[in-house]
């Protein structure tokens, strides 16, 4: 059995809205599932998130925005490992506060391997503190889209086609 991923959505989304990401990963022979998350303080997300997903080798957890924010802060809280996160578009601040509100505090705190795929316009993200913030991940890599902002709905196939390849190594043993 390979690994298998499951991605929680953005703040206006539901379970529904992961369908694309949900059926291009099966599509390329990784087993997927959405999560539907509560609306609230991501923070507050985290155990709805975590009843959601397995506590099994092999799982990768990851999402869209908000999503990807919850998960991130389940990967660093210690109580489970996980083989792998992939975040889209990770909210790194709220649009026009770059400097108010960093959300990668935690990011020390994830032992596993981290996918970030970003849009350069993104204004959740400024790249340059993207940039800056990804060194806090013991193990990271981020592929940026030029031109994109807050989705990689554009690039879905080729941003799914990197999360296959991420994702590929970290078997039940990862």
């Amino acid at each position: 059995m390979g690994p298998r991923v499951y991605l929680g959505h953005g703040a206006s989304g539901s379970a529904a809205t992961m369908a694309p990401f949900v059926d291009g990963l099966l599509r390329r022979g990784i087993e997927a599932y959405p999560l539907q998350l509560p609306r609230r303080r991501a923070e507050d997300a985290v155990p709805a998130f975590l009843d959601q997903v397995p506590d099994e080798p092999g799982v990768v957890i990851g999402g869209h925005s908000y999503g990807g924010r919850v998960a991130s802060l389940a990967a660093a809280g210690g109580t489970r490992r996980f083989a792998g996160l992939v975040c889209f578009s990770y909210p790194l601040h709220r649009p026009g506060h770059p400097d108010l509100e960093i959300r990668s505090a935690h990011w020390h705190l994830i032992a596993c391997p981290v996918l970030l795929l970003s849009g350069e316009s993104d204004p959740f993200a400024r790249l340059d503190l993207l940039r800056t913030a990804v060194p806090y991940l013991p193990v990271a890599t981020l592929v940026t889209y030029p031109g994109l902002g807050h989705t990689l709905r554009p690039v879905l196939d080729d941003a799914l086609d990197r999360v296959a390849g991420f994702v590929a190594p970290l078997g039940p043993t990862g």
